[in-house]
């Protein structure tokens, strides 16, 4: 687990106690769902989820997975960044990409999809500057990728969806920039 390696590196304490509830809880909820998976197993109970698997599917899962992404990277660099206006943008705009994975989601889930929850490589630096470099590259890479999906797609309430998404990961890369430009100011 990543939350164990970190709390053997950072040295504030209140942030070492912070990660030692959020594993104690991650530990906890992978206890309850081995539980009912091994439970539903036993009642022999249907997968309800479906199985369809096109180029909305992997649409869809390609943008679950870079909000899942960015959302444990956005609080990972609020936990270690000493700028305040910084660390309380990570932390909104994690709520939003919180959002974002529940709207793909659920589209999935309408559409007779199985959601992957899953997360590609979380970057970890510990400079708020090379953060916010990284993050405005991610934000912007996605707008365009998220462009590029709703110009694709024929479904109607998805372009609608992708278009929105994309909005405001042109909005976080605004952000971003902004607090960039403040800390290029410090150096």
């Amino acid at each position: 687990s990543h939350y164990k390696e970190h709390i053997t590196l950072i040295d504030d304490p209140k942030i070492k106690r912070l990660l030692q509830r959020i594993l104690s809880d991650e530990e906890s909820h992978h206890g309850d769902f081995v539980h009912f998976v091994e439970k539903a197993q036993r009642e022999k109970a249907r997968d309800l989820r479906g199985s369809r698997a096109d180029k909305v599917v992997q649409t869809l899962n390609w943008g679950i997975a870079h909000e899942y992404t960015v959302i444990l990277q956005y609080m990972f660099q609020s936990y270690m960044t000493t700028d305040e206006e910084a660390k309380k943008e990570f932390e909104d705009q994690a709520i939003n990409e919180m959002q974002h994975l529940g709207w793909l989601a659920e589209k999935m889930i309408d559409i007779s999809g199985r959601p992957g929850i899953e997360h590609t490589e979380v970057d970890r630096s510990t400079r708020t500057a090379d953060m916010l470099r990284v993050d405005i590259k991610i934000e912007q890479e996605v707008a365009a990728e998220y462009d590029r999906a709703a110009k694709e797609t024929e479904d109607p309430g998805l372009k609608k969806l992708l278009i929105r998404i994309r909005d405001h990961e042109i909005y976080h890369a605004e952000v971003f920039s902004d607090i960039l430009k403040k800390e290029k100011r410090k150096d």
